[in-house]
């Protein structure tokens, strides 16, 4: 599929939509309404003519609204009528509402990460992750027209509605995001920070993505998000009532219930973890046990100490294939702790 697409806003997400665009073969017409970042992507090859906003709209005959939330229930009632439009916001309900009339179909990809800038994009950003497409006032063609399009950056179309959407991202990206940002704040002094182990780092990794659009999302889903955040303290309230009775038993089980949980999220892996010394071509090291088990790598993590010294990476294989890789890993000398 192919043909002219305008790309509205070209941050991160923005660019590496224009990217997966022109990868699929479409010609690509950008805006932003900082001129430094239409730059920055069109030197990375994100947008093939840069143009005004109403220039690129009109060129195209499908337009992603990649802007803050803000910006795009503003051009949304500026697409022209017959054009069709779509958008990645994080929150949906005021998105359709915005639309009106317009030929829309709203879009969000599951995807990022916690820098920004088109500098940091790239046309593999969406493979393999979930695409939200909105089904409120949306033709059957169009969605079909859209579902292709990210189809063919490799994502995952799926079909819900505006209001399924808010809800279940409200839990599984809108709380994790308020819940980091408080559990930092809970880390008091240098000391402090110096002894977070890998454990907190996880958690509060979100606690880093770029802040500039969070507030929007957040207050854009605001039923939602507080209901969670309602529940949440109500449950830590539990916990914290179970941890004072000391009854180990009780808390055995609900960490049990809830690692059992946990572990259905995702398809069963093993995890082996290399220490690596720190000197140049440790990881090389690595990839040549990678290459002489020929396993299937599903993640990887590396966890290097900040004060240097040493580092762990964190290989996660198919069960079947922990065997294999222990033993390639063995053989470059690398110890599996």
């Amino acid at each position: 599929m192919e043909g002219d697409a305008a790309v509205i806003g070209t941050g991160l997400i923005g660019a590496s939509v224009g990217l997966a665009l022109r990868a699929a073969g479409w010609n690509v017409f950008g805006w932003d309404a900082d001129p430094d970042a239409l730059t920055a992507a069109a030197r990375r090859g994100a947008v093939e003519e840069a143009a005004s906003e109403e220039q690129a709209i009109r060129s195209a005959e499908l337009v992603f609204l990649c802007g803050p939330l803000k910006a795009i229930l503003e051009q949304l009632p500026r697409v022209p009528v017959g054009k069709l439009a779509t958008d990645v916001a994080g929150v949906k309900a005021p998105v359709v509402k915005s639309a009106g009339s317009t030929r829309f179909v709203g879009g969000h990809p599951m995807a990022g990460r916690e820098t920004s800038g088109p500098d940091r994009s790239t046309p593999t950003m969406f493979r393999g992750a979930s695409w939200i497409l909105t089904t409120d006032g949306a033709d059957g063609a169009d969605l079909d027209k859209v579902g292709e399009v990210v189809a063919s950056f490799g994502a995952i179309p799926l079909l819900m509605s505006a209001a399924d959407h808010d809800e279940a991202v409200a839990a599984v990206s809108h709380l994790p995001q308020v819940v980091a940002s408080a559990m930092v704040g809970q880390v008091d002094g240098a000391v402090a920070r110096q002894l977070a182990a890998g454990g907190f780092r996880d958690i509060t990794r979100v606690a880093a993505s770029d802040t500039s659009w969070w507030p929007e999302i957040l207050t854009g889903n605001s039923a939602s998000v507080a209901r969670h955040l309602r529940a949440l303290a109500a449950d830590l309230d539990q916990w914290a009532g179970l941890i004072e009775s000391g009854d180990q038993a009780a808390i055995r089980a609900d960490l049990e219930a809830a690692s059992a949980a946990r572990r259905s999220l995702a398809a069963p892996v093993a995890a082996l973890r290399v220490m690596l010394d720190d000197r140049p071509g440790e990881v090389a090291r690595v990839g040549m046990a990678l290459a002489a088990s020929r396993v299937d790598l599903r993640d990887l993590e590396l966890r290097h100490s900040t004060e240097g010294g040493a580092g762990v990476l964190t290989l996660s294989v198919r069960p079947e294939e922990e065997s294999a890789l222990r033993a390639a890993l063995a053989a470059e000398g690398l110890a599996v702790i």
